[in-house]
């Protein structure tokens, strides 16, 4: 159940999160747990009727049933509403007939609750998932409640914009929650929502045609205790356009985590979210974090995300406002209308500072939204002591539309670095101020001139004026076409399949492959151990895929 250990992160020192000591013990014992009562609640069992050491009880519901049934699977009852009423104990099954509907809002609160060795399950039985269809109310409220299963479901609102006004699935103030193998849609706020709860798992889960969000993670305002080890894993958060009645805020965003730490997304897909928002200002992001520490986003895919015509944002990824000690890694965005990887502060966040995008690529985002890149820093706070320290290292930004990089005019910050990433773009590589950052060990290419930044189309001319691609007055960064095998190409639609992408890999014989940096010697940096594709990266390697 999402128990992993995370360490701070230090930005000199930052070990891949393989490295980390991942205590998934609770999750684990959760899914070990799945299987034991599907073997004597799920399915006829000549021991199904014996009692078991803590007197467990499964409760079957089917239309076909009636509530004044005893709840067996031979007598079951019929609705929610006796559900409802019922005093669960540890190790009690609520199981729900398969490829059935259900009408009403299931809620399970304090007074329900599981223990490690006898977690609560919700699911179905038989054939297929069963449905619950909730109308304009959350389908699902877990309140106060802890060690709890919920699995094998269907959710359904009465849609975003015809009454619906709730979450498909509530998580909220509770401990040691498991949400698997769900399929939500048709509520106007997000389809999962975890609010002020700790040690939750949340996997496999389908959220579209939401409002706010698929899926989301929210506290006390940045308070980044208020959600505590939260694991979202192989989820897919698809068309969740808006949130009608927003019309102060963002909406529309695929998977949004904040006032949380010791966060780890892993292996989700978000696409074609944030087109439909009813406002124009601060938009919707793909994946993304704000008021957050200690996040990990890896191995993740985001694509064709949007906006609102003429709003900001509609990005891939983001750590955005508060967000500390966190990293973006392994991931892939493409032909979002916002940039693909945002490194965003805004006015009244908490400090941001100590992060990391590292092996990460971007194909053709940001060319509708105000980014104009791939890559967007941006600062509101117009205070370089509240937007600090940041690594990004072995990114490859493709854009054979725009800029690679853009500073927005409002990006005050100190302490940023750019270390061996390829930047390609298609005329001005780089669009607004450069600042004082450390930029060494890049490859450049403009795919117009060669070479284009602030005007300057001699990559070395520049360099020596400037001072960036330097080290003790020698040249260390490039001026190289990468050769890409397919560059301008993504195309992929799941997460699953990132590790077989191969289009941005460096030849074995470009120079590119051993002319950059080597981080560890140099700076200090451990850079992880795996390239984008899970391979082990050349120690002086520029580029993400190897």
């Amino acid at each position: 159940m999402a128990g992993y250990q995370l360490s701070t992160v230090d930005l000199r020192t930052k070990q891949n999160p393989g490295h980390y000591i991942f205590n998934m013990f609770y999750y684990k014992t959760i899914l070990i747990l799945i299987i034991i009562s599907n073997y004597f609640f799920w399915q006829p069992h000549p021991f199904r009727n014996m009692t078991m050491i803590n007197k467990a009880a499964a409760y079957y519901v089917s239309p076909s049933g009636n509530d004044k049934n005893e709840g067996t699977r031979n007598s079951p009852f019929q609705s929610i509403q006796r559900i409802n009423g019922l005093l669960l104990k540890p190790g009690d099954s609520i199981l729900f007939e398969g490829d059935q509907q259900f009408t009403g809002s299931l809620k399970i609160n304090l007074d329900s609750s599981g223990d490690q060795f006898h977690p609560i399950l919700i699911s179905s039985y038989g054939k297929g998932y069963a449905s619950i269809h909730s109308g304009n109310e959350s389908a699902i409220l877990i309140h106060k409640t802890n060690w709890l299963v919920i699995s094998k479901l269907k959710l359904t609102g009465s849609g975003r914009k015809k009454g619906n006004t709730h979450d498909g699935l509530l998580i909220q103030n509770s401990r040691h929650i498991s949400a698997d193998s769900l399929i939500i849609s048709g509520f106007q706020k997000s389809g999962l929502l975890i609010s002020s709860s700790e040690d939750i798992s949340v996997t496999n889960i389908f959220a579209y045609e939401n409002g706010a969000a698929g899926i989301s993670v929210e506290g006390t305002y940045a308070v980044k205790r208020s959600n505590h080890n939260i694991y979202i894993s192989h989820c897919r958060a698809e068309n969740n356009p808006g949130d009608p009645s927003n019309l102060t805020n963002h909406s529309g965003n695929g998977i949004v985590v904040g006032s949380c730490s010791k966060v780890l997304i892993e292996y989700c897909t978000a696409t074609n979210n944030g087109w439909d928002m009813p406002r124009i200002g601060n938009g919707p992001v793909g994946i993304w974090a704000y008021e957050a520490d200690s996040v990990i986003i890896q191995h993740c895919l985001s694509y064709r995300n949007k906006t609102s015509k003429g709003a900001a944002d509609g990005g891939g990824f983001d750590l955005d406002g508060g967000v500390t000690n966190s990293i973006v890694q392994y991931c892939l965005s493409y032909e979002n209308q916002g940039a693909g990887y945002c490194i965003f502060q805004y006015l009244y966040a908490s400090p941001w500072h100590d992060n990391i995008f590292r092996f990460n690529i971007s194909v053709n985002d940001g060319n509708v939204s105000d980014a104009g890149a791939g890559l967007y820093i941006w600062n509101s706070s117009r205070d370089s002591n509240q937007f600090y320290n940041s690594l990004v290292y072995n990114n490859t930004i493709y854009n054979s539309k725009a800029a690679a990089v853009s500073f927005s005019e409002l990006s005050k910050r100190k302490g940023f670095a750019f270390y061996n990433n390829i930047f390609v773009g298609k005329d001005s590589l780089v669009k607004g101020n450069m600042g004082y950052d450390l930029f060494i060990g890049n490859d450049w290419w403009s795919l117009n001139k060669r070479f284009n930044i602030e005007s300057k189309t001699d990559f070395k001319s520049w360099a020596k004026l400037s001072g960036r691609e330097m080290i003790s007055g020698e040249l260390k960064g490039l001026n190289r076409n990468p050769e890409f095998k397919a560059s301008g190409i993504a195309g992929l639609t799941s997460a699953s399949a990132l590790r077989r992408f191969s289009h941005y890999k460096i030849s074995p014989k470009s120079p590119i492959r051993n002319s950059g940096i080597n981080l560890l010697s140099k700076f200090g940096i451990h850079t992880g151990g795996l390239d984008f594709n899970s391979g082990i990266p050349p120690t002086e390697g520029i580029g993400a895929s190897f």
